[in-house]
């Protein structure tokens, strides 16, 4: 039993990562903080159309430091999961001008707000309004893939490899795997001939080509590319020249057919939809990031960001920083083959630093599949099931998801059953009352099974 004392919250849990024992849940902290908070105070993100999520909460109005830790994480978390250029805090003046100084352009989450105001090309704001001044939440949904008649293509474009399906009539006539640097790579033409190249390669197991669904980590609005990592070195001239319409342009070179691009994420989500005929599912790929995605109880989209790789989860000062934002203890660094290196290199296993991450991972798991170490590999694999365990529940309090499902290159292997199993036992053992199902499909559709969601788009 872990028994630590944060911002004046004392937090007690029984499930560690072995190999991170500084770790302390977001989830734990926020369960105990709200066990002292009886202020009510709402948190409003704003977006595209005027489209509002409300968060109705407490804080204690005498623990200003750990008022404000908890606010600035909700934030963050609602900012990453929903989407929002402006941010109301209602019932507190004082923590809606420490909300405002922390998100300006010369705060802590600088980032953050700069970011959000890209992708909503509007100036990003945060403004106090008394709780009776309360602005109403307003959500939308729309319905979103299941089409399987024709010949169709998906495509999904990963950080280490692109995977390429052929479906005829829902039927998977071919997929492959091809291992790709996108993220290191600073002209545009690599990325769209690896794209037209996978495409060409679907089209020619079909005797023709009736759509193409891409499923790319990333924001995109009328299948352009708003944000993506994936183009991380491109430069912004070469961005807006070849990087917007890649997807359009690719698609052109294999025909005149209808053509849906939708973030990795959401066709995740997807992918469980079909994989266990069910809504309400939230969808999550341990990759080169973190992917997440979710398609609600009608089986639509809600037109969310659903970035969980930069939503907070370890409340721990010492935590991982992301090299993007420069924010620590986010998911991008916790599910994902940045997480397993990280612990891999506190269990004392050492790489050829001249390796990609993607080559660090599967040294990993051939090393657990071989029996190498295999104590040591397995604590690791561990390791992400308790984060997972801990995180899993912080996830269902915004979502109230009924199912989760587990892809990604991280899952693929024993390695997946092991972060299963923990992650499901952590919740039995800290979070009493959690009722959803946790799936991982298919060997073969945890590496592909994106893009032949994505063929149904």
């Amino acid at each position: 039993m872990a028994v630590i004392e944060f911002l004046g919250i004392k937090i007690s849990f029984k499930n560690l990562p072995l190999y991170d024992p500084g770790y302390i849940p977001l989830a734990l902290f926020n369960r105990e903080f709200l066990k002292q908070a009886t202020k009510p105070v709402s948190v409003c993100v704003e977006r595209n159309g005027g489209l509002r999520t409300v968060y109705d909460t407490f804080i204690t109005g005498t623990n200003t430091e750990a008022d404000q830790y908890y606010v600035e994480r909700l934030v963050k978390y609602l900012l990453w999961a929903r989407g929002g250029f402006k941010v109301y805090i209602c019932g507190d003046e004082g923590i809606a001008a420490y909300i405002r100084d922390t998100y300006s352009p010369t705060g802590k989450r600088a980032f953050d707000s700069s970011f959000m105001a890209k992708v909503y090309e509007s100036p990003f704001d945060a403004l106090y309004l008394p709780l009776s001044e309360k602005p109403p939440g307003n959500e939308q949904s729309k319905s979103i893939g299941g089409k399987t008649a024709g010949c169709r293509i998906g495509f999904d474009a990963g950080g280490s490899d692109r995977k390429v399906s052929a479906v005829i009539d829902g039927d998977v006539v071919f997929s492959e795997e091809v291992v790709w640097h996108p993220k290191t790579m600073t002209d545009p033409d690599y990325h769209f001939d690896g794209i037209v190249e996978a495409l060409r390669k679907a089209a020619s197991k079909m005797p023709r080509v009736d759509s193409i669904g891409v499923s790319s980590a990333g924001i995109y609005i009328d299948n352009r590319t708003m944000v993506a990592s994936l183009f991380l070195k491109v430069s912004p001239e070469d961005f807006e020249k070849k990087v917007k319409d890649i997807y359009i342009r690719a698609a052109k070179e294999i025909g005149d057919v209808p053509l849906a691009v939708v973030n990795d994420g959401d066709v995740t989500a997807l992918a469980g939809t079909i994989e266990f005929g069910d809504n309400n599912v939230l969808g999550i790929a341990m990759g080169t990031s973190q992917a997440c995605g979710y398609i609600d109880e009608n089986g639509n989209i809600k037109g969310w960001l659903n970035e969980l790789a930069f939503v907070p989860l370890d409340a721990s000062p010492d935590a991982m920083e992301d090299d993007w934002s420069g924010d620590i203890g986010c998911g991008a660094k916790y599910f994902s083959q940045d997480g397993v290196i990280k612990l891999a290199g506190k269990a004392g296993i050492s790489f050829d630093e001249s390796l990609p991450p993607g080559e660090k991972l599967k040294i990993i798991q051939e090393m657990l599949k071989n029996g190498d170490n295999s104590d040591v590999i397995r604590d690791i694999y561990r390791s992400i099931g308790v984060y997972l365990g801990h995180t899993l529940p912080y996830y269902w309090d915004f979502y109230r998801f009924k199912h989760v499902l587990l892809l990604g290159r991280v899952m693929s292997g024993e390695g997946g059953n092991i972060i299963l199993d923990t992650a499901k036992s952590v919740i039995a053992d800290e979070y009493g009352g959690y009722s959803f199902n946790i799936h991982m499909p298919s060997e073969k559709s945890r590496r592909v099974g994106q893009s032949v969601a994505a063929a149904s788009l």
